[in-house]
């Protein structure tokens, strides 16, 4: 898996899980507190648009500005920190989606309870530490006490990190990998639904 023992064969697959949280979670949480502050994300609601096509609309451009980004920093992995990727790379861009649609959810989640881009900002970094220390980025979650075990479960990070290193480190195959897909896929659906119904709430509609 990992012959030359290198540290940036095991971290840096891991580090692209927390550097694209990170981009998606505040790009679209702060935009869209940007827009309420402007008055113009009001203007919306008048419009015939539903609320989960809204907020459908306003993750695909986002999401394809962070899948852009996902693709950079994969290349800068292979060339610049010399990672070889074992596994399928459209298999792996493939399965990255899911990851984006839970981030980009728990952004618009964000967005509708924040009333100012510095509470914005605060909540989405409030997501980091939780992901940087419980999903196996850094701590095998094995070893971790069973309580710390299961917040792991709930974090979409800890099943995007096992993708990122199935594939890049073992090669592994959608065979080994969809059930983490599969969670994915669950917490993206339910983050984007749970941000219509929370913005419903907050514009009355």
């Amino acid at each position: 898996d990992n012959p030359a023992t290198r540290s940036a064969n095991f971290f840096v697959p891991g580090l692209i899980a927390i550097l694209l949280q990170v981009m998606a979670i505040l790009m679209i949480a702060l935009s869209l507190v940007r827009e309420r502050e402007r008055g113009t994300l009001e203007q919306l609601t008048m419009t015939p648009v539903a609320p989960l096509g809204l907020m459908v609309g306003k993750m695909i451009p986002y999401g394809a500005l962070t899948f852009t980004e996902m693709c950079a920093i994969l290349f800068v992995m292979r060339v610049i920190f010399q990672v070889p990727i074992h596994g399928s790379v459209l298999l792996l861009l493939a399965l990255s989606i899911p990851f984006l649609l839970t981030v980009l959810g728990i952004g618009l989640v964000i967005s509708t309870r924040a009333r100012t881009q510095a509470e914005a900002f605060q909540l989405s970094m409030g997501t980091i530490l939780p992901s940087v220390f419980l999903s196996g980025y850094i701590f095998l979650i094995e070893n971790m006490p069973p309580f710390f075990q299961g917040i792991s479960r709930l974090i979409p990070a800890t099943y995007y990190i096992q993708i990122l290193r199935g594939i890049i480190l073992r090669g592994a195959g959608i065979s080994e990998l969809w059930g983490n897909a599969t969670v994915l896929i669950v917490m993206g659906c339910g983050t984007t639904l749970l941000a219509a119904r929370l913005f419903v709430k907050q514009s009355g509609r």
